[in-house]
């Protein structure tokens, strides 16, 4: 009885300790105090509506989204524009999209493309599912609705951050096995894929019981909304991208976009190797892909830098997004 109290305590100390050192690392982010007061103020602003059309209704559930204009939308005889469909992440528990209105301007200047930015059901509103079922809507409103704003249905890339970037990856594959809980027809289904002319994660989570044992590590497992969202361990397997790989036949895995990787080697919230060992993967399969490894960037940066010019990172980051999304539109061989 004495051994077992003394190891809870020891337990306790490390759980105290661990936590501790989480929150001193939230402290960094108090350096992103200029950046807070520049979305807030830009996306409030009435005048930047010619800039973007701001809560769009889409999907079962009556989620919105932001769609922020390529700069070729000025010309009125322009072609169908393609389109990034932006997923933010937040450890499928938090976030918004207004949070990410100056990276999506900055992304529709970079790239000349029209930028959604939707809104889906995180924990404890909805589970992992019901936000793959939202991202799928948001493609199925372009398909549908895209028209209106001249956007090219048959050219749309997903891009994501961190859990936003599992989504992406996990929507995705999800369209490529067509299972019946999406709940959109099999053949729509594989209109979307076909649709889908690449994938972009950004220090994204492919493995969750990997990223499990990494919380378990930080001591953040019982604060954190993963397992939760996820409905338990369970089911850790069935929602990792690198596991549904693994299942995919041969006719499956060549119906998969390429795929195009980037992580910070400073990342602590998510360690580069979830990004190296996808990459790995991908590889063995031979689906297209592209690694790309940005030296002392940390999990923040990777999105904050491209919300402005000045910022250290952002020529560096959108120089391999637009390098790699050439490629997509067949610009590069």
């Amino acid at each position: 009885m004495v051994l077992l109290v003394f190891f809870l305590m020891l337990l306790s100390c490390r759980r105290i300790y661990c936590l501790t050192r989480a929150v001193l690392e939230m402290l960094k982010y108090l350096q992103y105090g200029k950046l807070y007061f520049q979305w807030k103020l830009w996306y409030k602003d009435d005048k930047n509506s010619k800039h973007c059309v701001k809560g769009i209704t889409f999907g079962r559930r009556g989620n919105k989204l932001d769609l922020y204009y390529s700069p070729s939308m000025d010309n009125s005889d322009a072609a169908p524009v393609p389109v990034v469909i932006f997923v933010y992440g937040g450890a499928w528990g938090s976030g918004e999209r207004s949070i990410y209105c100056l990276l999506a301007l900055q992304m529709a200047k970079e790239l000349n493309a029209s930028v959604i930015c939707p809104d889906y059901s995180i924990y404890p509103k909805g589970n992992v599912l019901n936000m793959v079922q939202d991202i799928c809507d948001s493609l199925l409103w372009v398909r549908e609705r895209g028209q209106t704003f001249n956007l090219d249905k048959d050219n749309i890339v997903l891009m994501g951050h961190s859990a936003g970037a599992h989504l992406c990856a996990l929507t995705t594959l999800f369209l490529v096995n067509s299972p019946e809980e999406l709940f959109i027809e099999v053949h729509k289904q594989r209109e979307l894929v076909s649709a889908i002319k690449g994938n972009i994660g950004l220090s994204g989570v492919y493995n969750i019981m990997d990223h499990y044992k990494h919380e378990k590590m930080r001591g953040v497992e019982y604060v954190s909304t993963m397992h939760k969202a996820m409905g338990g361990l369970e089911n850790f397997d069935y929602y990792s991208p690198t596991s549904l790989l693994k299942k995919l036949n041969e006719d499956q895995l060549k119906r998969v976009p390429p795929v195009v990787l980037l992580h910070g080697t400073s990342d602590i919230i998510v360690p580069v190797e979830s990004s190296v060992r996808l990459s790995d993967l991908l590889t063995s399969l031979s689906i297209r892909m592209s690694l790309h490894l940005i030296p002392k960037m940390n999990h923040t940066e990777m999105v904050t830098d491209l919300m402005a010019p000045d910022r250290h990172f952002y020529h560096t980051v959108f120089g391999c997004i637009k390098h790699e999304y050439s490629k997509f539109q067949g610009y590069v061989a």
